[in-house]
């Protein structure tokens, strides 16, 4: 289905080409203005990191971009994820309008094209995600939920998105809680690396981030494991890389069997250098109740911290029934901001 396009009434909706400058700025621009608008505290949206998600797309995973036009106004960009290895009924969807020509049908006419192109690559489920006001906290435009309802999503998950600013953090605490932590975790070490996977632990990291679609709280969501070996793993440390992604990684080997059994990774983008984005924190099951997340997320932030002057702030998800994980975010410091909701439909039929 390459090259698809549609005309909705006054819009023409076509595919980006990954070598079309002007259509790259266009989506660009509409997306820097949607995310100002819908979360205002997050940083501007990096080019490189956009740029490079379209240009070269993500390991395993087929993906289309569509510029939506009104005459020759650019006005919306949705983009549709196709895992290709694992979860073939699911497919992802993104939807942007400019916020100065939303409630015109611009979103109605992008999602009318993804779900049908949905349909006609055999998916059976569109997942989408959301932005909202958190009770106490900042408010957010709640039409990214009221659009979603609209086009017969249901909400599937809530999460809470907590933010730790680093100017304040007790820097002793962290220390005095890794202690408390490793005197519960006798028999495990410590092991760290930025960027690229070591090779000795690809088998180890590929077999713990092919968990976390199972293991971390879903809801309604229908998601399978990913299958995730370590040439893949190696791919998708070849992407971050190209799309100008940092990474710093700890992890806790079982000493016994050599094994890694939690890991924990921080990314950063090429721009700007103060944000910080959590990515996983998971301890297998088997090994669980000897603080190992703890100690992965505490040694974790140092290690990033020391390695990046500029680090400011570190943002983090977690279903809003994961208490674990929220009481060990809480007590680093993080501070619930805005609630995500993951929607789910199935997918409508002609």
């Amino acid at each position: 289905m390459p090259g698809m396009s549609t005309d909705t009434r006054a819009f023409r909706i076509v595919e980006i080409e990954p070598g079309d400058p002007a259509a790259l700025d266009a989506s660009y621009e509409i997306r820097r203005a949607a995310r100002a608008h819908d979360v205002p505290d997050f940083p501007p949206l990096c080019r490189r990191l956009h740029d490079g998600a379209i240009r070269a797309g993500w390991p395993g995973v087929a993906q289309s971009t569509w510029l939506l036009r009104d005459g020759d106004r650019p006005l919306g960009v949705g983009t549709v994820r196709l895992r290709q290895v694992d979860n073939l009924d699911n497919a992802d969807c993104e939807i942007d309008v400019h916020p100065d020509h939303r409630r015109r049908g611009a979103g109605r006419a992008l999602y009318r094209h993804i779900a049908g192109y949905v349909r006609a690559a055999g998916r059976r489920r569109l997942l989408a995600e959301t932005c909202g006001t958190l009770p106490g906290g900042p408010a957010r435009d709640g039409c990214g939920a009221g659009f979603a309802r609209a086009m017969g999503f249901a909400d599937a998950l809530h999460e809470v998105r907590r933010t730790l600013d680093l100017s304040g953090v007790d820097t002793d605490g962290y220390q005095r809680a890794l202690a408390e932590a490793w005197r519960h975790a006798d028999g495990y070490s410590l092991v760290q690396w930025r960027d690229g996977t070591p090779t000795e632990h690809l088998a180890g990291v590929a077999y713990l981030g092919g968990r976390l679609l199972s293991d971390a709280p879903s809801g309604d969501v229908e998601w399978e494991s990913e299958e995730i070996d370590a040439d893949r793993q190696r791919a998708r440390d070849e992407a971050r890389a190209a799309r100008g992604m940092r990474t710093y990684s700890s992890a806790l080997r079982h000493d016994r069997t050599g094994r890694l059994v939690a890991w924990s990774m921080l990314v950063l983008l090429s721009s700007p250098p103060d944000h910080a984005w959590q990515d996983i924190t998971l301890v297998d099951p088997p090994h669980r109740g000897h603080r190992l997340g703890t100690i992965a997320k505490i040694a974790n932030l140092r290690y990033a911290m020391a390695g990046e002057p500029a680090l400011r702030f570190a943002h983090t998800w977690n279903a809003a029934v994961n208490e674990h994980m929220i009481s060990i975010n809480q007590a680093m410091g993080f501070r619930p901001v805005d609630a995500w909701i993951e929607w789910q439909q199935e997918i409508p039929r002609d």
